[in-house]
């Protein structure tokens, strides 16, 4: 099922009112960066547009508005400052955000108000993708600490012998299976992730 019949379902469960879900897409960004959203200019008179983010699935929540592409753009009430950038031309109304995360991700609407109901113009998809240096980070984490808990469990085997045969012969092979294990553990995660990279490449600067 496209996204654009998605659109005009869930619009239509809501009784809300859609005049061009065929305007429907999606924009794709990475965590950190900027997301620029368009949406028709669809006025040919001084009128307010606005732009509308769809939360907790039921309520369009407004975001920003404006009137004419020389005026400035005004922020909804709760809106956070400084994260959002409205502007416009005669062709095309923007909607700029700073720094996305995941939880920017979610559908936003460009459109006016009829008697309080929203009606939408244009609807976009933002997809918010975490980086890969996040996810490096945290395997590299994972693979040490497992690596410092099994050298640990190590260490206290090897003190427990010594203390009950007064000698750590024969351990000697054990230890290095033990370490080859280790080894060969971190080893397969790294393969396992670099084959995930190479199936879903992703280009960042971390």
């Amino acid at each position: 099922m496209s996204f654009t019949i998605v659109t005009a379902l869930l619009l239509s469960s809501f009784s809300w009112i859609s005049i061009s879900v065929s305007e429907s897409q999606t924009v794709e960004v990475q965590s950190g960066e900027e997301a620029t959203l368009l949406c028709s200019n669809f006025t040919t008179s001084p009128s307010q547009i606005i732009w509308f983010r769809l939360t907790n699935r039921t309520q369009p929540r407004c975001i920003s508005s404006i009137y004419t592409a020389t005026d400035p753009a005004s922020l909804c009430s709760g809106v956070q400052e400084g994260k959002y950038e409205m502007r416009s031309n005669i062709s095309t109304v923007f909607l700029k955000m700073k720094d996305v995360d995941s939880s920017d991700s979610g559908l936003y609407f460009c459109g006016y108000y009829i008697s309080r109901h929203p009606v939408i113009v244009s609807a976009t998809y933002l997809k918010v993708q975490e980086e890969l240096c996040e996810i490096t980070s945290l395997l590299s984490v994972i693979l040490s600490g497992v690596t410092v808990v099994l050298t640990k469990v190590i260490i206290s085997l090897v003190v427990k012998m010594r203390r009950h045969t007064g000698t750590v012969g024969g351990l000697s092979s054990i230890l290095s299976q033990l370490f080859s294990v280790i080894t060969i553990s971190q080893n397969a995660a790294r393969v396992s992730f670099n084959k995930y990279h190479s199936r879903f490449p992703l280009s960042l600067s971390c």
